[in-house]
């Protein structure tokens, strides 16, 4: 996938608070950096096919199909019971498209964008950024260490809207795998690997982010896992 825009040069200084907080674990504090008040969890929706339309499916609807338990440590697998179930199948009635891996879907970022622009004061100065494994991009453009990624990321800068923009050349999609604003009030990471997204912000952002009625997500502390088999309360999804 190219890069649907040239990246810019960013001031060292701009993400080593980034760089110097996140820690090295399997924890929610190694894709956020935990210098927030509170954490939230926003689950990738799946979908449903009705008609011509997709319509987003709600991991708790998922979860009462096959008899498990939505919970905030809640993982996909264990949710539906089988590894398989994140790209080779689906179950219908319930669900035809498992959840987007590592690409928080574009509409949902744009219900996300709303809540966040009020949570600011530099809504017009944002730091938006996509892991450079995933675009082709001149082997001179500008990049940013940043753990919570695969090692780099390259990085636009502009208005908060530019977290909605595809980040692609078309025909190809891809949101954002971190965005943020310049006067550092909270930060979004999307981990490659991950069907869920990260939000770190004030008490009063994610109070906010949890009533958007439109996203699925619950509040997590720092310390929750974000590995495959990080769900204790459903069984274990199969594997084989």
């Amino acid at each position: 996938m190219h890069l649907a825009r040239p990246p810019v040069a960013v001031d060292p200084e701009s993400t080593a608070w980034i760089q110097s907080s996140l820690r090295r674990d399997d924890t929610v504090a190694s894709l956020v950096p935990p210098v927030f008040e509170a954490y939230a969890r926003v689950f990738h929706p799946a979908v449903r096919y009705v008609g011509d339309d997709d319509v987003d499916v709600r991991w708790a609807e998922v979860a009462v199909a096959n008899g498990t338990l939505a919970h905030p440590a809640m993982e996909w697998g264990s949710v539906t019971g089988s590894m398989d179930f994140f790209e080779e199948a689906d179950q219908p009635p319930t669900w035809n498209d498992a959840p987007a891996r590592g690409h928080l879907p574009r509409h949902v970022v744009s219900r996300l964008v709303p809540v966040l622009r009020t949570h600011t004061a530099t809504p017009d100065d944002c730091f938006v950024g996509v892991d450079a494994s995933v675009v082709v991009a001149p082997d001179e453009a500008p990049r940013v260490t940043l753990d919570g990624t695969s090692g780099e990321v390259h990085v636009v800068r502009g208005g908060i809207d530019l977290a909605a923009a595809n980040v692609v050349a078309e025909p190809f999609d891809q949101s954002p795998s971190v965005w943020w604003p310049a006067d550092r009030s909270w930060y979004v990471a999307t981990n490659l690997d991950l069907v869920t997204t990260y939000v770190g912000g004030s008490a009063a952002c994610i109070a906010a982010l949890l009533a958007e009625k439109t996203i699925e997500a619950a509040e997590v502390p720092l310390r929750q896992r974000i590995t495959w088999d990080a769900d204790t309360v459903n069984p274990l999804p199969d594997s084989s």
